[in-house]
């Protein structure tokens, strides 16, 4: 099976910028392994349409984003199957999220659309200019890096943490990172 985690998001908007920073933080931190699925990891920034033509070479798709959600706080950690999305989440988001749901859904209408997974959070500060992330987006960090190794866990994955850098020590560059899919995880 082939696993892409994929990072949405624009880096420039304070917390909108936490799904590339957070799969920097990942690929920086952890290294993963299994005998037979290939995981790779990818910066999407706010592609959208413009990704279906990687997307759908895979089988597993997770997306880490921002998602708006009512009656949430900031800094509340969601993770579901993109079929069945809590009642409250209403991709009423930023342009790249409605953008996102909707590359999602033309992919499904012409099957090829991979199963599909979100890992988000719900976002404190979206201003333009602001390069950096809120403290409350800061404090849902551990939670998300928790839940996604838990999920790769599940799907037979071994990792091991390979350093130890902060989250905010990436964020000055994130925008040069350029992750690419040939590299192994």
């Amino acid at each position: 099976m082939k696993i892409l985690l994929l990072g949405i998001g624009n880096v420039l908007y304070a917390d909108e910028g936490i799904g590339v920073h957070f799969v920097n933080y990942i690929q920086e931190n952890y290294s993963f392994h299994h005998p037979i699925d290939q995981l790779d990891m990818l910066d999407g920034g706010t592609l959208a349409q413009g990704l279906i033509p990687t997307l759908c070479h895979y089988d597993y798709l997770i997306v880490v984003d921002t998602v708006n959600a009512n009656g949430v706080a900031p800094g509340e950690v969601y993770f579901f199957d993109f079929d069945k999305a809590p009642a409250e989440i209403d991709w009423q988001g930023s342009a790249h999220e409605v953008e996102m749901l909707q590359t999602l859904i033309m992919m499904e209408m012409v099957g090829d659309r991979p199963k599909t997974f979100v890992l988000g959070v719900t976002p404190t500060v979206l201003e333009p200019m602001t390069l950096g992330l809120t403290e409350q987006i800061l404090a849902a960090v551990p939670l998300m890096e928790k839940t996604l190794l838990n999920h790769f866990d599940s799907l037979g994955f071994t990792h091991q943490r390979i350093a130890n850098i902060d989250i905010n020590s990436l964020i000055p560059d994130s925008y040069k990172r350029g992750l690419t899919l040939d590299e192994e995880y």
